[in-house]
């Protein structure tokens, strides 16, 4: 009996250690997704593969999890949606079927290029921004011609696709896209990604990625917990100290995401 309360006590320890852990990384990592406006996969996704989670399942339940980071910065910051409703909508048609996909095809690929292509491109980002003092600090309303929509509606499918099969750095995209195509600050950019990119585009994702294997509850519970958790309090925060931060943010995100990607790539060539 003594030796079955100790295994008992003993699961019951590390199964507690374990959801504590998740929790924290989920909150600190969407914490600063919420801010930068992406990047949540930088920490939370390869904890997952570390506690032995199969890739698909580990990004199935990311993705469900981010969901609820999407709701949660969604929720605090909803206001500043304010009339970008038709652009929401362009987003979801012409990038959902970029999601579907990449996570019809994630099977099929080699994740490594992936990798390594994102992980330029986040770092190029990061340069960029820095480059550019004025870029994302204040929000207008710039006309787009029919040639930029085509342009902004080919990124956004290949940039679904991209979520689809990679996820880690996607939204860092589609804030950056979307201060550029249509001249929108930090915080209006990051909204409009929370409630594309955050709510629908991971949840369709999710959808597709959990037909490869079943995801696992019991952390799936505590990932959400912490993302939602996570995602409000960062919204807060961005919030409160304004686009000034929420660029610096969103600029060593970029390095960090660039980083473990260009990582993974090396890593998986070797």
């Amino acid at each position: 009996m003594l030796y079955l309360i100790t295994i008992l006590l003993g699961n019951f320890d590390h199964s507690l250690f374990k959801s504590i852990y998740i929790f924290l990384i989920s909150f600190f990592s969407n914490t600063f997704s919420a801010i930068s406006g992406g990047g949540a996969g930088l920490l939370q996704l390869p904890a997952l593969i570390l506690f032995g989670v199969p890739y698909y399942q580990a990004l199935a339940s990311h993705k469900l999890a981010t969901v609820a980071l999407g709701i949660g910065g969604s929720l605090r910051n909803y206001k500043s949606l304010g009339n970008d409703i038709s652009v929401a909508w362009q987003i979801l048609i012409f990038g959902l079927p970029g999601v579907i996909l990449g996570a019809s095809i994630v099977e099929y690929i080699t994740e490594k290029y992936l990798y390594l292509i994102l992980g330029i491109i986040s770092i190029l980002l990061a340069f960029y921004s820095f480059l550019k003092p004025d870029l994302g600090l204040s929000s207008g309303c710039k006309e787009v011609n029919f040639a930029h929509k085509i342009r902004f509606f080919i990124f956004i499918f290949l940039i679904g696709i991209l979520n689809g099969s990679i996820s880690s750095g996607t939204g860092l995209l589609v804030t950056i896209l979307l201060i550029k195509t249509f001249q929108m600050d930090f915080l209006r950019a990051i909204s409009m990604t929370f409630f594309t990119v955050g709510i629908f585009w991971n949840f369709v994702g999710a959808v597709f990625l959990a037909r490869i294997g079943s995801v696992p509850s019991n952390l799936l519970i505590v990932l959400i917990i912490g993302s939602f958790t996570g995602g409000y309090f960062g919204a807060h925060m961005s919030k409160l100290n304004g686009n000034v931060l929420i660029k610096k943010t969103f600029i060593t995100v970029c390095i960090l995401v660039g980083i473990s990607l260009l990582a993974k790539s090396i890593k998986s060539f070797l």
